[in-house]
């Protein structure tokens, strides 16, 4: 159990590394690998080879992808922002209203 909540704690950890302005991204990356690591631990514990720590730790990183991405989310709907395509680069990107943009990966946009 112990090593469960290591994994939990390292991965919230490392979600947190990156800023953001309103934290949704954060919050609900920590959030989705916390909730991730606990459903992956008690799959993993009931199924197959009964790996609760192999469990826990995939879950954690698709709960905390999975809530990363939402968190974007919640951001664009929040600032209502739209997408814009750059020709010369050939990608997507976000403005926010102070004049800060964001490629769609999250990266600023220079």
């Amino acid at each position: 159990m112990t090593k469960i909540v290591a994994m939990v704690a390292a991965s919230a950890a490392l979600v947190a590394a990156g800023c953001t302005s309103t934290g949704n991204i954060e919050r609900n990356a920590a959030g989705g690998a916390a909730l991730g690591a606990l459903a992956g631990a008690v799959i993993g514990n009931n199924v197959g080879d009964g790996n609760a720590g192999r469990g826990a730790a995939i879950g954690a990183v698709v709960g905390g992808v999975a809530g990363a991405v939402r968190g974007s989310q919640q951001d664009r709907q929040s600032h209502n922002l739209s997408r814009q395509y750059d020709n010369r680069y050939g990608r997507y990107y976000y403005c926010y209203p102070e004049g800060d943009c964001y490629w769609e990966d999250g990266t600023r946009r220079n």
